[in-house]
């Protein structure tokens, strides 16, 4: 059997502790790719970006074929989300500008850093309540974009170097981590002023953030191996280390139940946190090195990007 057909075979697995069965399946992108972040589509299909290779890829996941959408000389595309227009909006950090590929034209639209911004780093991306688009620059950076304007704005970060991960409430307010600076961050959406909340875990490098159905924060900790949670109703914290000896959590996505799905980069696996019974569940990779860098997901499933070994890879809950 060749490698596509062997890697888009489903795994299944009886999740130790549970009496339901997860579904485990891997499909393959063109080699090289480097597959960074991932964002199922409303439609049935997932979008990627392949880093490496300055495109923008789209999985159809009842075949496994693949098309990538070249973005541009220079490309080096970092993280893509679905917007509420449908559109996959993507913070490429080769053409320091933030990228629109409209869902069924394939037509590219770029929106460039305003002229005289620095290099950003650009790295992730998340909608607010009235439907502008904030990202963040671990150069030091966070902006906006306005997609009914095409405006783009840019403010530099309270403490420079850092801001990673970035992700909206129910509410629609929005939040981001400092890898650099180890903190969290809240965005007053109406002025632009970023707050600095501090974890009560130095140094832990908060990488990605990502809120629940209540509004609470979950951050992945990079350094120090914990998901941690911050509420803002009453300003409180606790934290969790992952299993293992040396974890190093890397991404954070909360599902449609409130699970928190976390990539370990220390376990080679993708962990699921039950807040309610403070449990973890792993699901390790069939390959070396499949560093997953970012998850996202749709109702019943959770996918993640193995930038290590090409491939897209789904849990499925049955």
């Amino acid at each position: 059997m060749n490698r596509r057909l062997l890697s888009i075979c489903a795994t299944l697995a009886v999740v130790a502790g549970s009496s339901a069965a997860e579904e485990v399946q891997y499909f393959p992108v063109p080699r090289g790719a480097g597959p960074h972040d991932v964002a199922p589509a409303p439609d049935g299909g997932v979008w990627y970006t392949a880093q490496r290779q300055g495109a923008l890829g789209r999985l159809d996941p009842a075949t496994g074929k693949t098309e990538q959408i070249l973005l541009g000389r220079g490309s080096a595309p970092h993280g893509v989300i679905v917007g509420p227009d449908g559109a996959a909006w993507v913070t490429d950090s080769g053409l320091n500008a933030i990228v629109r590929v409209d869902p069924k034209s394939r037509e590219v639209k770029t929106f460039p850093l305003p002229a005289g911004t620095p290099y950003a780093n650009l790295n992730t991306a998340a909608f607010d309540r009235n439907g502008l688009l904030w990202f963040t620059g671990q150069a030091g950076y966070y902006g906006s974009v306005n997609p009914k304007t095409g405006e783009v704005r840019v403010w530099s970060a309270p403490r420079g170097r850092g801001p990673y991960g970035i992700a909206a409430t129910p509410k629609g307010d929005i939040y981001y981590v400092s890898l650099a600076g180890s903190h969290l961050a809240h965005v007053d959406i109406d002025t632009g002023k970023a707050t600095v909340i501090e974890p009560p875990t130095p140094d832990q490098g908060a990488r990605r953030v990502w809120s629940d159905s209540k509004g609470r924060l979950w951050i992945s900790e990079w350094n120090s191996g914990q998901v941690s949670v911050y509420d803002p109703t009453n300003k409180s914290w606790r934290q969790w280390k992952l299993p293992g000896e040396r974890p190093r959590t890397y991404s954070v996505y909360v599902d449609e139940r409130d699970q928190v799905w976390l990539t370990d980069f220390g376990a080679n696996a993708i962990v699921r946190f039950d807040p309610a019974t403070e449990k973890f569940t792993s699901f390790p990779s069939d390959e070396r090195g499949a560093n997953v860098r970012q998850m996202l997901g749709r109702p019943g499933e959770a996918w993640g990007a193995q930038s290590g070994n090409d491939r897209l890879v789904v849990v499925r809950s049955r």
